[in-house]
């Protein structure tokens, strides 16, 4: 894994129960609280700044566009949020996802490494699969009692990405702690 073991130990007390809780919310109302997302971002934001000392760190490479740039890794990995904002919003406006998975999407770009790529999108779509199986596994067995009222339980082919999203990210920054650079 690319990601640094360092900077995944210091986002993982902070994303873990951010991940719990929009799964858990997700579950619960179909819905990924603004709140959730903004924390996320700002968990980036702040504790980035220590996991990858923007200024003391030496200044990567790379472009945007033809643009060639140096910047911080923090910087670098900060410019994920809008670019997939920007896919989110598209997806969306398709119908393809929730505007509350968009915006996760988003906060959660900046913790993943793009030359982790192959590997996020691996435990994505396990995740996903994981998550749509076990779902509707406990949706037609008496595990729904469990949580009666949650309204994924009732709301047809939709499905609560946010279990799957916040699974995801969790998984990957654990195993950025496991087998990180």
């Amino acid at each position: 894994m690319v990601i640094p073991a360092q900077a995944a130990v210091w986002f993982v007390p902070f994303v873990l129960p951010i991940c719990l809780y929009v799964a858990y919310t997700d579950l619960r109302e179909m819905k990924i609280r603004n709140h959730a997302v903004v924390t996320l971002a700002a968990v980036f934001v702040f504790v980035g700044l220590i996991a990858y000392a923007p200024f003391t760190s030496e200044w990567v490479s790379g472009r945007i566009g033809p643009i060639p740039l140096a910047l911080p890794t923090y910087v670098w990995q900060l410019l994920h949020l809008p670019v997939v904002l920007l896919i989110g919003i598209l997806l969306n406006a398709a119908g393809a996802l929730g505007a509350g998975d968009a915006k996760f999407a988003a906060a959660a770009a900046p913790f993943v490494w793009t030359g982790d790529l192959t590997l996020a999108t691996g435990l994505l779509t396990a995740g996903l699969l994981g998550a749509f199986v076990t779902h509707r596994i406990a949706k037609h067995s008496p595990l729904r009692r469990i949580a009666p009222n949650w309204k994924s339980w009732d709301t047809g082919k939709k499905f609560p990405m946010g279990l799957a999203l916040g699974g995801s990210l969790a998984a990957y920054l654990v195993l950025g702690v496991i087998h990180g650079t």
